[in-house]
């Protein structure tokens, strides 16, 4: 176990969320930060020399990328500059470090070594598009960006077809409309859900409905950064012998009684024990 009490001249790493959108959002702390470090490792250089400008702000220390090509061959350095007493500050384009951002290996480098780290607090693009979704927040899940791919996309919807929290996830303005309608073939047009665009941003908007209603507003096409929020399952009654009958007439056809089970299982949302021990006595 570990504490983090940073002290004043030791070397840190500081995680430092930036805005979405709108620079106003920026805290004073991370104006301070930006102004006092001795390195500034940005997710893309040139947006934070405009966020800097921004906010008045001059940084004092040296800037260095820090994108996702690169980050791996970035970390001996910057570990060896905060161990020699130096404090980084890791800023991405916007919302928080590591959260579908660069940041995650630096920081467990860093836990590794036993240096200290720490956290300014601010935007994100999940919180944010969670608080004005409509949906429930008490619990949620958050997915990161939804598989490009179509197949392996489905299989991952179908992971959320009895999800009982909120699921957040990130999604490209091409994909979208594909995405939403896969998410109605595999979910069910009526679960609820919402699409924010643009969070904090002069042009945002946020979209709330049934998948139904919200995969054909998107087949137009979105523009803009995309966060989709996906209501939580609703429990459903479930007809077991229907399912085992499912389950017969694709073993039938030669599949594998294992993979069959799994995938109607997961499906329905029911034990995959519970229907495999109840085809095996049908």
């Amino acid at each position: 176990m570990s504490d983090v009490n940073p002290v004043s001249g030791s070397g840190l790493l500081v995680l430092a969320a930036t805005p979405l959108g709108d620079s106003r959002d920026a805290s004073p702390r991370l104006v301070e930060a930006l102004a006092s470090a001795d390195v500034i490792a940005a997710e893309d250089t040139r947006r934070l020399r405009a966020l800097a400008a921004a906010l008045g702000v001059s940084p004092k220390g040296r800037v260095v990328s820090f994108y996702d090509s690169v980050e791996t061959s970035r970390i001996p350095a910057l570990v060896s500059a905060i161990a020699a007493g130096s404090t980084v500050v890791l800023v991405t384009d916007a919302g928080m470090p590591s959260v579908s951002d660069p940041g995650y290996r630096l920081v467990t480098a860093c836990i590794a070594d036993e240096l200290p780290v720490t956290c300014l607090p601010g935007p994100s693009a999940v919180t944010t598009a969670l608080a004005v979704s409509g949906l429930p927040c008490d619990r949620f899940c958050f997915e990161g960006f939804a598989p490009r791919k179509g197949g392996e996309r489905q299989r991952w919807l179908r992971s959320l077809a009895t999800e009982s929290r909120t699921t957040v996830f990130f999604e490209s303005p091409h994909r979208l409309s594909a995405t939403l309608a896969d998410a109605v073939s595999v979910l069910g047009a009526d679960r609820p859900a919402a699409v924010c665009r643009e969070l904090t941003k002069t042009y945002e908007e946020v979209k709330r409905g049934s998948l139904g209603e919200l995969a054909e507003w998107a087949v137009d096409g979105v523009k803009g950064e995309i966060t989709v929020v996906l209501g939580p399952a609703v429990p459903r009654a479930v007809d077991l012998p229907s399912l085992v009958e499912r389950v017969r007439v694709r073993v039938d056809a030669g599949e594998r009684l294992k993979t069959v089970v799994a995938e109607i299982a997961e499906a329905a949302g029911v034990s995959k024990k519970e229907l495999y021990d109840a085809a095996i006595k049908g």
